[in-house]
């Protein structure tokens, strides 16, 4: 479904375990906004929804909402650390034009609705 890389699974369960519950799991979706129509959610969440998809990553469980389910198919998220510090970087292969900024894309079925970033 997706892959995250070494770098940013270490980072992830860091900040997991700067949180204190190790209940969370990762929130991995897409809703409507920024620039080129689509923006990328990552964070942590303890409950499950009845329409989400739950997946195993290395111990860690990922969660995907029905509706981000096919627009996230393939994602590779990764960390990267730089001079001007670190961040995730998301490689999403159904993604046809990315915001200059890096927080917004488009697919060919979802283009949402862009707004200015």
């Amino acid at each position: 479904m997706i892959e995250i890389t070494d770098a940013a699974m270490s980072k992830i369960n860091g900040m997991k375990e700067e949180e204190g519950d190790p209940s969370l799991m990762l929130r991995v979706g897409v809703k409507g906004g920024g620039c080129s129509g689509l923006s990328y959610g990552l964070g942590f969440d303890a409950e499950k929804n009845e329409d989400d998809a739950l997946f195993d990553k290395s111990g860690l469980g990922v969660l995907i909402d029905k509706e981000s389910k096919p627009v996230v198919h393939g994602l590779v998220i990764d960390y990267k650390e730089n001079m001007m510090g670190g961040g995730f970087t998301l490689d999403n292969p159904n993604a046809i034009l990315n915001c200059g900024c890096g927080a917004s894309f488009r697919t060919k079925e979802n283009v949402g609705t862009p707004e200015n970033c």
